[in-house]
């Protein structure tokens, strides 16, 4: 598929996607979400990509949030059946956001506005790198729209229950300070600054032996919403693939009873 609304580019093993509708503050079309499922799904089937950082053209926005615009022509839902079946099967209306199939890291530069859309967005992402002038909000709130692509799913589980629900009830937009502080962001950085800063972290984690990386971070979204108990057998079913790697284990078991703290990795550790 080709791009109009995106920018998607690689460099080694690091992918850059850009939100490119500038002059309609990165907010997410039709057109946009279409692009966004066919590009989340490239990034998750490119061997050779393995981390992905998502950020908004321009220092004013990272995402406004849906195309309300582009929203008011979908006045009538039509046939209901066929509606709700596309609900339940569709990757999601403003993008990969129904979707939990990707392990492999993903890092969000925030730089200026998140909102409704825009911020579940930037739940997307593993670790969210926030530029000063950032803000984040459920915006949606005065349009009467509900959030729909993950808001009342990942935000909770991100800044814990009841900062969510002040969130999510109010549609107060906060700031990056307010963000780091309850634990929306992870980092701050100057303004303009925040994908420099979130494609040096890529490229250090792309360094790193992958396979690891990937079955914890699929234990904890698998064990997400499990008992204790079930949590921790999820857990030891991913040790598994310690044995099953090209690069198994075994080589910085080795590699550590040597000294060498730099291991070779002829797979990645995949």
């Amino acid at each position: 598929m080709d791009y109009e609304t995106l920018r998607y580019e690689r460099t080694d093993h690091v992918v850059t996607l850009t939100y490119d509708r500038p002059d309609q503050h990165n907010a997410v079309n039709r057109q946009m979400n279409a692009e966004l499922h066919d590009a989340w799904q490239r990034f998750r089937d490119d061997e050779d990509s393995f981390v992905l950082v998502i950020t908004g053209a321009g220092e004013q926005a990272f995402c406004a949030g849906w195309d309300l615009q582009d929203a008011a022509e979908l006045t009538q839902v039509g046939d209901f059946d066929a509606f709700r079946v596309s609900l339940y099967n569709e990757a999601g209306a403003c993008g990969y956001t129904r979707k939990a199939d990707i392990f492999k890291p993903v890092i969000a530069a925030v730089n200026g506005y998140a909102f409704a859309a825009g911020l579940e967005t930037a739940l997307l992402a593993d670790v969210r790198i926030a530029a000063e002038n950032a803000e984040f909000g459920a915006l949606e709130r005065r349009w009467n729209i509900v959030g729909g692509d993950g808001m009342t799913v990942r935000l909770p589980l991100v800044v814990g229950f009841a900062r969510a629900m002040e969130l999510v009830i109010t549609g107060r937009r906060i700031g990056a300070e307010e963000a780091l502080r309850i634990g929306l962001v992870n980092e701050i950085v100057p303004r303009g600054q925040a994908l420099t800063r979130a494609r040096e972290l890529a490229r250090e984690i792309a360094a790193l032996p992958q396979g690891a990386i990937r079955s914890d971070k699929e234990s904890i979204m698998r064990g997400i919403g499990h008992t204790l108990e079930e949590r921790l057998r999820i857990e030891a079913e991913m040790t598994i693939s310690m044995f099953m790697r090209r690069d198994s284990h075994t080589l910085g078991a080795a590699a550590f009873k040597a000294g060498n703290l730099t291991p070779q990795w002829p797979h990645h550790g995949l």
